[in-house]
């Protein structure tokens, strides 16, 4: 049985009327200059429902890390336009898109990227710090325990195991209720059983907490969790799926890598 949230609000969301949570238009993203130019991304679009959750797969260099930061506004793209809600990326300032990533988005990396000498609850509550806020009195416990992590707010990093951590990466993300979380190879450092719980863990954060949910990821398996998979080839969109299965996901992955 799904409960509703302590936080009556929805998570920071599109304006009314927007359907999706990230739209990307004609994306190209180059690096370096001349001859020794890397084109990364070449004329991507894509559209990412709100409250969905999305992989976005590809072969080796295909541009998905790419992919995610120039969505997240981790990079600037060099041409086209990337909209968050109903915000255009390019059109802001540097100080306006920082301000963006702390309070509209939410990272999960496959390194976890937790501050050591800070404990979990710390760390689940830096996003909040850094931004000057304070959360509803009800909304940290029923986030500490929608990811399971009750008995170890006052542990430090050292103390937990490789799933525990990302558990504490996955809250920090979400106390904020970011408009889109975005998640880079979140279970490329766990072993299979710990991977499975993290990923019912953000299926279950677009189902019943209605985020919207990016997950970059090479695993067919971890694409089966997700509504939709987008896929990458040397830098453009090539194909995707909807209701993903790990069969599926499979045998269009190797048909990629043979044609790279």
């Amino acid at each position: 049985m799904t409960h509703p949230t302590p936080w009556t609000q929805q998570p920071h969301s599109a304006a009314p009327g927007v359907e999706h949570a990230i739209q990307l238009r004609d994306v190209t993203k180059r690096y370096g200059k001349g001859p020794r130019t890397v084109l990364a991304l070449d004329q991507v679009s894509a559209d990412i429902p709100v409250g969905s959750f999305t992989a976005v797969m590809g072969p080796s260099g295909s541009g998905k890390s790419t992919f995610l930061h120039c969505a997240a506004g981790l990079d600037r793209v060099s041409s086209g336009e990337v909209r968050l809600g109903s915000t255009y990326l390019s059109r802001l300032g540097e100080a306006s898109l920082t301000r963006l990533r702390r309070q509209r988005v939410g990272f999960v990396f496959q390194a976890f990227n937790l501050v050591p000498s800070l404990n979990v609850e710390q760390n689940i509550m830096l996003p909040m710090r850094l931004a000057k806020r304070r959360p509803p009195r009800d909304w940290l416990p029923y986030v500490v325990d929608q990811v399971g992590l009750g008995d170890r707010l006052k542990h430090m990093p050292s103390e937990l195991s490789g799933g525990q951590q990302q558990r504490v990466a996955i809250a920090r993300a979400l106390i904020m209720r970011p408009e889109v979380i975005f998640a880079d190879e979140p279970t490329g450092a766990l072993d299979p059983e710990t991977a499975r719980g993290i990923l019912a863990l953000l299926r279950h954060a677009a189902t019943d907490l209605h985020q919207t949910v990016v997950m970059v990821t090479h695993d067919p398996h971890a694409a089966a969790y997700t509504d939709s998979a987008l896929f990458l080839a040397q830098g453009r969109m090539v194909s995707s799926l909807a209701s993903p299965t790990a069969d599926r996901v499979s045998s269009l992955m190797t048909g990629l890598r043979r044609g790279a």
